[in-house]
């Protein structure tokens, strides 16, 4: 079996790909189009992507498929092409996986597990780094309790990072974004930059929870009500209050700046990192630290979704690819990096 997005990159080629991917189904909803011809949207995801089958009426699997139960782990096998709903099947079979199947593709691809694996340890070795005892705590806290939730979590319902996992590598690009930028501008405060960095999103752990055992990301109630923002500021206070209460905060006293201090900046940044009130933010961005991190956050969603563009959206002619939103128009290819050394010289300098 092959992974959406390996087919998807494939059906980019123009030529339809004949394939099989294994997924899970997110929802099976009943729809109809203007003309009022009943057909079943079934959105099914896997570690790498998701797409939507449409399932018409008339096909003889629409009762049975009319069936499924969110959650139920399938194989999609047929001919797949980028249409105008994006990645389409064709003359497509569907059946249920054995539960070989599933454990398989729940684990993910051995690519994307050992990224992701590399991505947890360098966030792990940067909290280590950390020379504030008590972010350094805090963040170590953060990861002994929440690390299975945290690393299974999606960064986005869409757009970037919106996948199993997704969250940790936003996090640790992040955060090795963050330690380049602390390190070119050494008056920012190291320490609250990449701290608030690893608790920026951690919200999401609610509003983005990927199920243990699988690809779907249902809708939670806290998620719904108050939004990653706020849940990230109760959890860093209810982490922060358990720290303080530990044997290891007896020797914290007399550290400068206060312990509260250190809190208020922290939930400063998990408060503005989007940057402006319309985008969800109850305040903006008042320190350095926080447009710090606020930019480092903006910049490495762009990023990947000009990645995923580039490996997704369908060629208008030669080097210009169809318009990923939300970026602004349509997609150019990048100008190929000229190979050189570490100085920036050719390599036959």
């Amino acid at each position: 079996m092959e992974t959406i997005a390996s087919i998807r990159t494939k059906a980019r080629e123009g030529q339809p790909v004949e394939a099989e991917a294994g997924c899970q189904v997110e929802h099976v909803a009943t729809k109809s189009t203007r003309d009022g011809k009943p057909y079943l949207d079934v959105a099914l995801v896997d570690a790498t992507d998701r797409f939507s089958l449409r399932v018409w009426s008339d096909h003889p699997s629409f009762d049975r498929i009319s069936d499924f139960e969110r959650g139920v782990f399938v194989a999609v096998g047929g001919e797949f092409a980028l249409g105008a709903f994006g990645l389409e099947a064709k003359r497509w079979r569907i059946r249920k996986l054995d539960p070989p199947e599933v454990e398989a593709l729940v684990s993910g691809p051995a690519e994307l597990r050992e990224r992701q694996d590399r991505d947890y340890a360098d966030i792990g070795a940067l909290v280590v780094s950390l020379s504030d005892p008590r972010l350094r705590g805090l963040c170590a806290l953060f990861l002994e309790e929440m690390g299975p939730r945290f690393r299974r979590s999606a960064a986005a319902r869409n757009y970037h990072h919106a996948r199993r996992g997704g969250l940790v590598e936003h996090e640790a690009q992040m955060m090795r974004c963050a330690d380049a930028v602390a390190r070119i501008y050494p008056a920012l405060n190291r320490d609250l930059l990449l701290a608030g960095t690893l608790f920026h999103d951690c919200g999401k752990l609610w509003e983005n929870a990927v199920e243990e055992a699988g690809f779907a990301m249902p809708f939670t109630l806290p998620g719904e009500l108050m939004g990653h923002i706020t849940i990230g500021i109760e959890l860093v206070n209810a982490l922060w209050r358990k720290l303080l209460a530990s044997e290891a905060a007896t020797g914290w006293a007399g550290l400068e700046p206060a312990a509260e201090e250190v809190r208020l900046h922290l939930l400063h940044l998990i408060a503005s990192h989007h940057g402006e009130l319309e985008f969800g933010s109850p305040v903006v961005p008042k320190t350095p630290e926080a447009a710090a991190l606020h930019y480092i956050d903006n910049l490495d969603a762009k990023l990947e979704m000009f990645a995923g563009g580039y490996g997704s959206a369908a060629e208008l002619a030669p080097g210009i690819l169809e318009r990923v939103r939300p970026l602004p128009g349509n997609l150019v290819r990048p100008l190929p990096v000229v190979p050189g050394n570490a100085d920036g010289l050719p390599a036959d300098a």
